[in-house]
């Protein structure tokens, strides 16, 4: 099964485990690398920036952010 989990929130036993999907480390949250317990950063499949610009974390774009997001892979 996979879930999705913000990288700050704090790991859990259950969480198995945990890649980051994401291009930059965002250094603004405050986390180092090594205290994010990552299995694995996934730089390469995570979306490009001018993908992630135009969704703008507008909820209504969601369902054509998907679609823009699959057929770029």
């Amino acid at each position: 099964m996979i879930r999705i989990k913000r990288v700050y929130e704090p790991p859990a036993e259950s969480d198995g485990q945990q890649f980051l999907v994401e291009r930059l480390w965002a250094r603004s949250i405050g986390i180092s690398k090594e205290d994010a317990h990552l299995t694995g950063w996934l730089r390469a499949v995570a979306p490009s920036a001018a993908l992630r610009q135009w969704h703008g974390h507008k909820p209504e774009r969601w369902p054509e952010f998907q679609k823009r997001y699959i057929s770029s892979n």
